[in-house]
């Protein structure tokens, strides 16, 4: 009997993809509509943000990792939330985005605020040829990929001096969650979140610098912005019966301060940075 306290590295492995699964198994039988060909396209404007901005902790902890000279490669960078001001600081930063949708967030970013030692590459974590860095970071990427140790290894790999992770806890979508018994008539599958990771990686035989911090809840530029998170998160179209459902319990739930939309504006419990030496 594998110890829950101690497990190894294939208990771990196993139990990370089978939650991971089940989630997405689930997901895939309430599905309403074809599945998009981007799933992020619909809301990637919400990853905008101002590459200088100061108000947020964890971000200004990243900075100080960063090292005269470096190469930084962001791994699933999204909409360059990370990549953007890391670039700030760093020689350069590798952006590996394969959402479209995310990549022109990204590019328009780099215009609008004048940076350009920013390489942008369209392909999935993990690639053939796969560009190394002396730090490989992983931003609120990795709680929905089943086979979690060959992504973690190819980081690992692509590191020479630190992986860094930027994770949460509960997992991102855990603000729609309190939506699925009310749409869907059953509670959603949850994916692992940070706590599960730190087990992970100690699973792995990795030791670990840990930074917790508060973080600000997820807010729209938009009002009919967490509606349509709502929509991705909980796999429906706005013109059915479900989603028109969701829309109204959405018109109750969604509030708005100083021009920003939110379902809730209590700060997500957890944010870790999570450092550790790649292996040899």
């Amino acid at each position: 009997m594998a110890d829950v306290l101690r497990p190894d590295t294939a208990t771990a492995l196993e139990a990370w993809r089978q939650r991971v699964s089940a989630n997405r198994e689930q997901a895939e039988r309430l599905r309403e509509g074809t599945p998009p060909r981007d799933f992020y396209a619909a809301v990637a404007s919400d990853f905008r943000a101002n590459p200088r901005r100061t108000d947020e902790p964890a971000l200004e902890h990243l900075r100080s990792l960063v090292q005269p000279g470096e190469t930084w490669l962001d791994i699933g960078a999204g909409g360059g939330r990370y990549a953007l001001p890391l670039a700030l600081l760093a020689k350069s930063v590798i952006a590996v985005e394969p959402s479209e949708g995310m990549r022109n967030v990204l590019q328009a970013g780099m215009a609008e605020h004048g940076i350009s030692n920013v390489e942008i590459v369209p392909a999935r974590w993990p690639m053939d040829g796969a560009p190394t860095a002396d730090v490989a970071l992983i931003a609120h990427l990795g709680y929905d990929v089943e086979e979690i140790g060959p992504f973690l290894d190819a980081a690992e790999t692509a590191a020479r001096r630190l992986c860094v992770a930027v994770l949460v806890t509960p997992s991102p979508p855990q603000p729609a969650e309190r939506f699925w018994p009310l749409i869907h008539g059953e509670a959603r599958v949850p994916l692992p979140s940070l706590t599960e990771f730190l087990a992970l990686l100690l699973a792995r035989g990795r030791l670990f610098e840990l930074r917790l911090f508060a973080r600000e809840p997820l807010l729209h530029a938009d009002r009919d912005g967490p509606l349509r998170w709502l929509c991705q998160q909980l796999f429906i179209t706005p013109d059915t019966e479900k989603g028109r459902r969701l829309a109204k319990l959405a018109r109750d739930a969604v509030t708005s301060r100083e021009g920003r939309w939110a379902l809730s504006w209590s700060p997500v419990p957890v944010v870790g940075v999570v450092s550790w030496r790649p292996r040899d």
